[in-house]
């Protein structure tokens, strides 16, 4: 038996074919534009996410051909905090998406936490007034979209995060569910009930009648129609938002294991157990998962909105490398930064300064500034800004990590892992397959249908690949870096 995981991920759609073994059998794979409309805004077209997902699950089938091992469920896991909206019937979306990138909504968020919301916010959902979560965006179109949000109060149009939007697809409409954790990242679910709130409901106004349906992330939940996805008939078995899917591809189930996935941004999440542990000094208390019993297993996040994005900036933005691969082999090609500092602050800062206004910021350049020494400082950079969630996660939560697991298309680049390493003063292990993500929403589908009996079971077959020892910390560079990302504060302001 094998399992089909539709990863939807910021920049494109991943589709794998992953074996009893926990082998990868077959991928597909394909890219959506990203949209800009206005300065901070970042949309996408649902449309065109459903064809990268029919596309990418078609390539993967390809790929596989004749192969005996045919899948027997699907699990799905995506971008986090992406905001849609779409017809019940016709499944047309009136609007594109709304990014969790976006920071349309800063002034939103600063008009609530002004009006004293957010310590209860806080208590309620474990996350804070940010625009990277749905709510603002949904007061957002409440407020600037009358037309469009008229459907959702008279009930014709749903909302619903990415995860939501495909099965919707894939089911004709008929089903409109998401799993708690997805719905953690609104703003608008309690943490501790388990339930949609109609007190923050109220606050952001969004009527409770346009949410999907919560369901637990791993059970059968629907089936897929087969004249609409790739010809499969599957049950829809397992759902969980990206970084708890690569927490559970991890096999972090125990409390205190923890993971890191660079992506397009990177999130350091520890497994906090059945009790959630509130921060009060920037991390974000999240839903892990939800098992069928209606238990809750919570995690704990630093969440980093830049980071693999900052290196496709290099790359579609200032065309400086052709490809992600060519900056290992750049970054070595000298023998540190030559001083230049990159703050990939390009939607915000997240972790630990959490600045909606900040905006990205190149400093020390000269003219002896080559673009290999941008390359290297944007590579630093990424390990530093994960450096400053973990030793937040040691002074305010006592988390000392002995290790660190990293996945996530980045971690391929050893130079990334060494500097990480270097940084953090621990080992960085390399997971053996770097897709957990994918990988954690097959193990949860699969879980649910008796493809894999039991958590121990996965936790045998998660391998780790490369070990990364410490060097010597660049303890100057680490000063200059914090300096540049308190200069980059609050940019867009000025």
């Amino acid at each position: 038996m094998s399992v089909l995981a539709v990863d939807a991920g910021t920049t494109g759609v991943t589709a794998l074919i992953v074996s009893g073994q926990a082998q990868i059998l077959a991928r597909g794979y394909c890219e959506f534009a990203q949209h800009f409309p206005s300065e901070g805004w970042v949309e996408h077209e649902p449309e065109q996410i459903w064809a990268a997902t029919l596309a990418a699950v078609d390539l993967a089938l390809a790929a596989l051909g004749d192969h005996a091992d045919r899948p027997t469920a699907v699990g799905i896991t995506n971008q986090r905090e992406t905001i849609v909206l779409w017809d019940r019937l016709t499944l047309a979306a009136p609007r594109r998406a709304i990014v969790w990138q976006d920071r349309r909504t800063a002034g939103i968020c600063d008009q609530l936490r002004g009006d004293g919301h957010e310590p209860r916010v806080s208590a309620l959902t474990g996350l804070r007034l940010d625009p990277y979560f749905s709510a603002t965006k949904l007061t957002w179109i409440a407020l600037n979209e009358p037309d469009i949000w008229a459907g959702v109060i008279e009930g014709t149009t749903a909302i619903g995060t990415i995860d939501s939007y495909l099965i919707a697809r894939m089911t004709s409409g008929t089903v409109h569910i998401t799993d708690a954790s997805n719905a953690s990242r609104t703003l608008l679910f309690d943490i501790h009930t388990v339930s949609w709130s109609q007190e923050l409901c109220d606050l952001f106004r969004v009527p409770m009648a346009a949410l999907p349906r919560v369901v637990s992330s791993y059970g059968v939940v629907a089936t897929t129609s087969p004249d609409l996805f790739a010809g499969l008939e599957l049950p829809i078995a397992g759902i969980a938002g990206d970084q708890q899917a690569a927490l559970f591809g991890q096999a972090c189930f125990a409390p205190g294991s923890s993971k890191c996935t660079y992506g397009t941004g990177s999130f350091v999440l520890v497994n906090t157990g059945s009790e959630p542990a509130q921060s009060s000094a920037g991390l974000l208390t999240t839903v892990a998962w939800q098992h069928p019993d209606g238990s809750v297993d919570y995690a704990l996040e630093g969440a980093i909105f830049v980071t693999g994005a900052a290196v496709q900036w290099l790359r579609d933005g200032l065309g400086i490398i052709s490809s992600a691969g060519e900056t290992d082999s750049l970054a070595r090609s000298v023998p540190d930064s030559g001083g230049v500092v990159f703050v990939p602050a390009l939607t915000g800062l997240g972790a630990p300064d959490w600045d909606p206004h900040a905006r990205g910021a190149i400093f020390g350049l000269s003219r002896g500034t080559t673009r290999a020494h941008i390359v290297r400082a944007t590579l630093e950079a990424i390990a530093y800004e994960v450096a400053d969630v973990v030793a937040l996660m040691a002074r305010e939560g006592g988390i000392t990590l002995p290790v660190l697991a990293v996945d996530g298309g980045a971690a391929a680049n050893d130079f990334l892992c060494q500097a990480q390493a270097d940084v953090l003063q621990v080992p960085v292990l390399r997971a053996s397959v770097l897709e957990t993500t994918g990988l954690g929403a097959a193990f949860l589908a699969g879980l649910a249908t008796g493809v894999w009996p039991s958590f121990a079971a996965i936790s045998e077959l998660v391998a780790q690949g490369a070990h990364f020892e410490p060097g010597g910390r660049d303890d100057s560079g680490y000063r200059r870096w914090r300096t540049a990302v308190e200069r980059s504060k609050g940019w867009a302001n000025l």
